[in-house]
């Protein structure tokens, strides 16, 4: 399939996320075959890949709501966003945005913190390699020191931070264990990281995110500790490094200031 000189290419992108669109003008076939077949083969072709890879990068939330229902949402998302790279598995990066104002999943107001939370996991699984630091290097740093140290993080490293209990929700769809009734009136905060061949994804204590997101910043221990503060009075700080060292989060500790 071919395209003459007088060949719109923006009517070619929306007849092609558009089922209900005619093939756009210009298209030419060869050995005799109609180019609005060619072109229906095509636009087939290319909304199944998209389709099919969002479920793959998002499969508790194909699981939350059903095969036919999220691949109905899927291809509603596809003909608002494409992919903003030739590598698909980047495609979904405003998938969440798009599930939180979809109508027919207002029933499930945690469904795009799910979806936040699995492209977090995708990302990580193709972050850079870096090596993590081994534990004992930040055990063995005095805790005076530590206030005025600041990190470097994996770059595996995301948070998400949710009302509802993501990380139970994915946890249970990711493993056989038997599903027992969740309670949703509390939020969990979920640490992503990669330190080697697979993703870990565990639960942060409430302001863990602003404490990660401080390190990010460059900030200070010190410093990150009165930002996860601001969101919890009672920030267990322990519990919160417990989490990051144990996923392997740390890469590197700068020098205390």
């Amino acid at each position: 399939m071919t395209a003459s000189a007088d060949f719109d290419q923006n009517a070619f992108v929306r007849a092609l996320l558009d089922p209900e669109l005619p093939a756009p003008n210009g298209l030419e076939a060869r050995h005799g075959i109609p180019p609005e077949r060619r072109f229906a083969v095509y636009r087939n072709n290319v909304c199944v890949g998209l389709v099919d890879a969002l479920a793959e990068r998002f499969p508790v939330c194909r699981q939350l709501v059903g095969d036919e229902f999220f691949r109905a949402m899927a291809q509603r998302h596809m003909r608002e966003s494409l992919p903003r790279t030739p590598m698909l598995f980047e495609y979904g990066h405003d998938f969440a945005t798009f599930v939180s104002s979809f109508e027919p999943a207002r029933e499930l107001p945690y469904l795009s913190d799910v979806a936040r939370l699995e492209y977090a996991v995708g990302q990580a699984y193709h972050a850079e390699n870096a090596t993590p630091l081994p534990m004992d290097v930040i055990r063995a740093l005095p805790f005076d020191r530590l206030a005025g140290a600041t990190a470097a993080l994996h770059p595996s490293t995301h948070v998400v931070a949710s009302t509802y209990p993501i990380v139970s929700i994915w946890r249970r769809h990711m493993s056989d264990e038997e599903m027992t009734p969740l309670e949703l009136n509390h939020g969990e905060e979920a640490l992503v990281v990669r330190p080697e061949l697979a993703v870990n994804v565990t639960a942060l204590p409430l302001g863990g995110s602003a404490f990660v997101h401080a390190l990010e910043d460059r900030k200070t221990f010190g410093q990150a500790v009165i930002a996860a503060s601001g969101v919890a009075a009672d920030f267990d700080l322990t519990g919160c490094l417990r989490e990051l060292l144990l996923a392997q989060a740390f890469i590197a500790v700068g020098a205390s200031r």
